[in-house]
């Protein structure tokens, strides 16, 4: 009997053991976590590509100072290098964090900065991947999953801006359900955070004159609310004349993806009584009606289309024509940063004009190899003079799924112009 009681003690404890290693083992695993690689190599030198196609990569690049591409995972934001790589290389540096995923990315300068489901808000210093800090931002809600190249996570992050105030400070704003929130982009310090009704304000941008850009439905008919980036306080509430009872506010004329933004289009749903206005000064938005055409573009204050089977620029106060060019082949805007409008024409060729005097800048063939122009664009981006777009097959539509939207493996482009 003692020696069958030793054995029952000794399974016993040999169970508590296994059930302790096993608790310390999922602990390990389902713990949250952040990891943390970091740069071994130095922070490499700007390159000054020729104009051309550059390659093509499976994932989207946000080019970060002209010297890294930045790329999204589900729970990872990293880095390769050069900027003019043909194809994605071994990570430069790379940050992970878990059970959180990535929900957007963008870039000022040297700083990265990431948003997650949880909330958190960690900007990454691009020339080492370090960790610069660590803020509490409000939760972002419901983020559509993107495509398998994080276009929309890097080129479109939800709910996340830049602004810069009167007094030259460098704001991060965040909004979600809820809440909106400013943030040094130093140092993350939060400037401001303010509760806002749930579902009943769409978040559009930032301004060039500083401001945060929303629609409020919450206290009667949809209104443009203008919030100070540096303070929070809504300056400005204001309804187009004549507005639609649904009302559409898409940003335009932006630095950086929503970013910065010097004008907006307003419209009813099915983009009926579109209406152009300038937003570069504080207060209400200046009429541009030469911003009406829902194919506009603008740059400072000249707009460019490209309806009619021409490329025209206009005044974006009178609609004035500034220049015209019928000499580029049927062509639809692409992409656009400050001083470069980017066309794809039906060739698939890449022009590249200013848009000050229509004089092109670059233009070739958009395709890598042999892969051929058979193709349609997805999403796309423009900065510093690179361009990048998603190739969707030709008969995909946007209710496709992965394999049958993209054009092969590596479905990105990416050229210099």
């Amino acid at each position: 009997m003692a020696k069958a009681g030793r054995r029952r003690a000794v399974v016993a404890m040999a169970a508590v053991l296994a059930v302790a290693a096993s608790v310390a083992v999922v602990a390990r695993v389902l713990a949250p976590a952040e990891v943390e690689t970091v740069a071994r190599e130095p922070y490499p030198a700007a390159p000054a590509p020729t104009a051309g196609v550059i390659g093509r990569l499976p994932v989207a690049p946000l080019v970060v100072d002209n010297r890294l591409r930045v790329y999204a995972g589900a729970r990872q934001v990293y880095a390769d290098q050069p900027v003019t790589g043909r194809h994605r290389v071994t990570p430069f540096w790379s940050y992970r964090r878990w059970p959180a995923k990535l929900v957007g990315v963008l870039a000022e300068g040297t700083t990265v900065v990431s948003r997650w489901s949880d909330g958190k808000l960690v900007a990454l210093d691009a020339r080492t991947g370090r960790v610069s800090w660590r803020a509490d931002g409000p939760p972002p809600g419901s983020v559509p999953k993107p495509r398998r190249t994080f276009a929309a996570t890097v080129w479109d992050p939800a709910g996340l801006h830049l602004a810069r105030t009167a007094e030259g400070l460098d704001v991060l704003l965040a909004a979600g359900p809820g809440a909106v929130g400013g943030y040094a982009l130093a140092d993350g310090r939060r400037l401001w955070r303010a509760d806002v009704e749930r579902d009943c304000r769409v978040d559009v941008g930032s301004t060039a004159s500083g401001e945060m850009v929303g629609v409020d439905t919450c206290a009667g008919p949809p209104s443009v609310e203008l919030r100070d980036a540096g303070t929070g306080v809504v300056r400005t509430r204001w309804r187009p004349p004549d507005a639609p009872g649904h009302l559409v506010v898409t940003a335009v004329g932006c630095r950086d993806g929503h970013s910065g933004c010097r004008g907006l289009r307003t419209a009813g749903p099915d983009g009926a009584n579109g209406r152009g206005w300038l937003v570069t000064d504080p207060g209400e938005p200046t009429a541009a009606p030469g911003l009406d055409a829902a194919d506009a573009v603008l740059d400072g204050e000249r707009v460019v289309e490209t309806s009619g089977g021409v490329v025209t620029a206009r005044s974006a106060r009178t609609g004035e024509e500034l220049w015209r060019r019928a000499d580029i082949h049927p062509a639809r805007v692409l992409a656009t940063e400050p001083g470069r409008v980017h066309l794809l024409t039906d060739r698939r060729e890449l022009v590249t004009i200013d848009p000050l005097t229509g004089a092109t800048r670059s233009e070739f063939v958009f395709t890598a190899g042999r892969d051929g122009i058979g193709w349609q664009p997805g999403r796309a981006y423009a900065v510093g003079g690179y361009v990048a777009v998603e190739r969707a097959r030709e008969d995909a539509t946007p209710d496709d799924d992965d394999q049958g939207w993209f054009l092969m493996a590596e479905p990105v482009l990416l050229a210099a112009t």
